[in-house]
């Protein structure tokens, strides 16, 4: 029998609501989590909301998110029996009767593939709901492909620009600057470089030290305009955020005969990016403290979008959900 879930759901445009939904039960390699933690993608959830994302992911009623953390309740009989008790990240779902997942993972309930969840190990579990945008953040800077003595500027400090520039530095990148117009987004940036574009441009800020990739992470095409004269010859651009259209200007890419860099999410797997980021928060390395900036109880889902879209203090928020006993 179908498991019964309370759920996010966006029934239509710009309406957010908590419904009971039916979850299909496990397959024999699955797992079941009881959710504990999800999070609001500023980006993705914003798009759903607006009635822009693509077929067929705009389907109403959807379920969204694929930030969730939870504890595994129910092991299937060809999963790995240990995940059982285990606090995990799973990054959505499709186990949902008569609603869109899209991506589903704001739900009370997720049956999902046993390969697809990452044990959290020593992590705090509210803190998982970090992994997605932090495996990202990973993996684009990756796709940048840092060297040594390369000079790195971030566009935005969003939580994925944050993230981006704390990796670039993790990897060894020479100089990362940093470009917000937030302020109590600048005073928790890790960079060598904070940049506030309210007080001083980006021209005068950087000076004749040019980029060697410009990481924009803003998903505003102006902003990326006007900082390309900023880069070195054969610099690299990589393109962090989500664009309903690419418009720049193709004058400084040529004369400079850069590279645009499109990164998309992490890489699934054992060896991906997910687990690589969960272990470097675990020992340290990646530090993201102070990224994680509001908790809103489920029941004021609506409030936690609202903060989430329309607050540029708010870089992550963690929803909570109730961990009572299920009624």
């Amino acid at each position: 029998m179908p498991i019964k879930s309370r759920a996010v759901v966006i029934p239509r445009r710009n309406t957010v609501e908590l419904r009971t939904v039916q979850v299909l039960d496990p397959r024999p390699g699955d797992v079941l989590v009881r959710t504990a933690y999800t999070s609001i993608s500023a980006g993705t959830e914003r798009m759903l909301l607006d009635g822009r994302m693509p077929h067929p992911a705009l389907l109403f009623p959807v379920v969204p998110g694929y930030e969730t953390v939870g504890q595994v309740v129910q092991v299937g009989a060809k999963a790995p029996q240990e995940l059982l008790g285990q606090w995990v990240y799973v990054g959505g779902a499709r186990c949902f009767r008569g609603v869109n997942p899209a991506w589903g993972g704001q739900s009370e309930y997720i049956s999902a593939e046993a390969d697809r969840v990452v044990p959290l190990g020593a992590i705090d579990p509210a803190t998982g709901v970090i992994l997605a945008l932090a495996a990202t953040a990973l993996h684009g800077v990756n796709v940048g492909q840092i060297q040594p003595t390369d000079r790195v500027l971030v566009l935005g400090q969003g939580i994925v620009g944050q993230l981006a520039a704390r990796i670039a530095r993790l990897q060894g990148a020479q100089h990362v600057a940093v470009a917000d117009r937030v302020g109590v987004r600048l005073q928790v940036a890790r960079a060598d470089q904070v940049i506030d574009v309210t007080r001083e441009s980006l021209d005068e800020a950087i000076g004749e030290a040019n980029i060697n990739l410009l990481i924009e992470a803003t998903g505003s095409m102006p902003a990326l305009a006007g900082a390309l004269p900023l880069l070195a010859n054969h610099g690299r651009v990589l393109l962090l955020g989500y664009y309903d259209h690419i418009d720049i200007p193709y004058a400084p890419l040529f004369m400079r005969e850069a590279q645009v860099l499109v990164a998309r999410e992490w890489a699934f797997g054992p060896d991906g990016d997910l687990p690589r980021v969960r272990d470097l928060i675990a020992t340290g390395a990646l530090d993201v403290s102070g990224l994680l900036t509001h908790r809103v109880p489920l029941e004021r889902i609506q409030a936690a979008y609202r903060l989430a879209f329309e607050d540029p203090s708010c870089l992550k928020l963690v929803v909570e959900w109730p961990q009572g006993l299920a009624e």
